[in-house]
């Protein structure tokens, strides 16, 4: 009996309350959600459903779910969308265009409307009385509703196809102009808003935006891998990068230098930051939108995927009282979380933490952190002598990039100071010789660095659908050249995929690590200025768990799959 109220309540509520209960139910919108819409409804001229996708409350594709599952407005599939405009001379483009709406089909009764906004009653009734028919609704993805739009309405005249095909005798104070207006059309801002916020729900951590000769290219990278979108219409990619820049806060006049910006925008109700780089390339301008969404980032040890063995070596080294503690890697390793869940870790009342940064990609409660400027002489180098007169604890250098910079953070270390930072290199061992070779005394590296951590990130077998596959001959020999315990009868897991993973056989990502901590036979090597092959063969030999023998032994763990590590291990680690 109590079961079947709130059914009933639902059906005697008005569309849009029956459209949020179901949401809901579904845990796809929470009630603080749920009532914000319910606010910005009734001070807004918008339609519940715009409102949602506005605001960032619910993926688009989720509500279109329960539009048609929850309330029988059914989501119109590609092949729907007519070749030739419908019934044109009876509604206007500009009104379908403002709506989000494109008429799919008409026949002497029924005119059928594709829409973003389905519980819109205004746009049924207006459509009703332009053309005299019954009016059918189907749902449709912001994306195609603008990409049909485009095929079938764009004018000659609109400002959409002005961009890099302006005459060359256009002004500059007119293609300005083109570029602003164009930049903040409807279609331009919803194709903008809908990519970024597909690419924070699908956990990407990049978005590419890349200007061909007949195509404007969209990539998002997933657990470090670049995976396509849909294409849009490469006569958009002025007023998209436009766009990008008017939200970042960049000069839009300025196409031949590249920029660099930054942008906080609400996704789903919660504030993510994004860092935005535009470059001149053949055809135009391309962007690189990195994202950086803290709530999906733990900034925690374990969370980070470290296993025990290599959390406990890690978190010994952040034990010390000082020192340096270095990680190294390619970029997009994940050097800097690993940094910053090590910060996480040290943060407590009674130590003063201060981080010399470029860019802040995260903001820390309780660590004082400092953005580098070297426009205005604010270098790494100039900010650690500042930084040490104030009596700091532990200092976290973002990235040792030149000489200066290292001396100074190995004089912190020398003055009873915890310093965490980074340097690229491809091993543990190569970042002894690196630091060699920026001119750092040898005595000096051995009475400061701690330990080195060298890192990679590779994915994750999906739990839901990763499968047990017997052994093969030539992943035995692997696993055995390497030392670690295998036979003809242990379980290999490889990836399939699901809906889960987006049938990638993949779901996020993990961390596999070597750490090298300095003993007297390391130390010596490094007073001998020995090579970075021969530090880390002498590192194995003192018992160093390298990156390819941990990334194996999370193979026969079933964290990932052979295939991964060898993806992003080198071979030979030692060069």
């Amino acid at each position: 009996m109590s079961s079947e109220a709130p059914a009933r309540q639902m059906q005697a509520a008005g569309p849009e309350e029956r459209l949020l209960g179901l949401l809901v139910e579904a845990g796809t919108l929470d009630s603080d959600g749920a009532e914000r819409a319910r606010r910005a409804a009734s001070h807004s001229p918008l339609g519940l459903t715009r409102i949602l996708l506005e605001l960032g409350l619910v993926p688009e594709r989720d509500l279109m779910q329960a539009l048609e599952t929850g309330m029988g407005i059914p989501l119109a599939s590609a092949d729907a969308y007519p070749r030739e405009p419908i019934l044109q001379d009876e509604v206007a483009e500009r009104f379908l265009r403002e709506h989000r709406a494109v008429l799919l089909s008409a026949d002497a009764a029924t005119v059928t409307l594709a829409t973003s906004d389905p519980l819109n009653q205004f746009l049924v009734d207006a459509i009703a009385l332009a053309t005299g028919r019954a009016v059918e609704i189907k749902s449709a993805l912001s994306s195609d509703i603008e990409q049909w739009l485009q095929r079938l309405h764009a004018l000659d005249t609109s400002p959409m196809h002005g961009g890099a095909e302006a005459g060359p005798h256009a002004g500059a104070e007119t293609d300005l102009a083109r570029l602003r207006e164009s930049a903040s059309e409807a279609p331009v801002i919803r194709f903008v808003s809908g990519l970024i916020s597909r690419a924070v729900e699908a956990g990407a951590s990049d978005i590419h935006i890349e200007p061909f000769e007949r195509r404007l290219r969209i990539r998002l990278r997933i657990d470090g891998v670049l995976k396509e979108e849909e294409p849009a219409a490469v006569d958009l990619a002025p007023a998209i990068i436009s766009r990008l820049k008017i939200m970042s806060g960049l000069d839009i006049a300025e196409r031949r230098l590249p920029q660099d910006g930054a942008m906080k925008i609400p996704v789903r109700g919660r504030d993510v930051d994004f860092r935005v780089a535009t470059a001149p390339v053949a055809f135009g301008e391309c962007a690189v939108i990195r994202i950086l969404d803290k709530s999906s980032v733990p900034l925690d040890m374990q969370a980070l995927g470290f296993d025990a063995t290599t959390l406990g070596r890690v978190e010994g080294l952040l034990r010390r009282p000082n020192g340096i503690m270095l990680v190294t890697g390619p970029t997009g390793s994940g050097k800097t979380t690993t940094l910053y869940a090590s910060l996480s870790r040290l943060n407590s009342a009674e130590r003063k933490i201060l981080s010399v940064e470029d860019p802040v990609e995260y903001r820390l409660p309780g660590v004082n952190q400092i953005q580098v400027k070297p426009e205005i002489g604010l270098t790494f180098a100039n900010v650690l002598r500042s930084v040490l007169r104030h009596d700091p604890d532990v200092i976290l250098v973002g990235e040792i990039r030149d000489a200066e910079t290292a001396r100074i953070a190995v004089q912190a270390a020398l003055t009873g100071h915890v310093v965490l930072s980074t340097v690229h290199t491809n091993s543990a061992a190569a970042a002894l010789t690196r630091l060699m070779d920026m001119g750092v005394e040898d005595y000096l590296l051995t009475s400061t660095i701690t330990g080195i951590v060298s890192q990679r990130l590779v994915r994750s077998l999906c739990r839901s659908c990763r499968a047990s596959v017997p052994m093969r001959a030539e992943w035995l020999e692997e696993f055995r050249s390497a030392g670690l315990d295998a036979g003809p009868d242990t379980p290999v897991f490889l990836p399939q995929g699901c809906p889960a993973c987006n049938h990638t056989g993949f779901k996020g990502r993990t961390v596999i690590a070597e750490v090298l901590v300095p003993d007297e036979t390391i130390r010596g090597l490094v007073l001998e200025r020995s090579g970075a092959s021969v530090i880390h063969a002498a590192a194995i030999a003192l018992g160093m768990e390298t990156l390819r023998h941990n990334g194996l032994r999370r193979v026969l763990d079933g964290v990932t799959s052979l295939e991964e590590v060898s993806r992003v291990v080198q071979q030979e680690e030692g060069s």
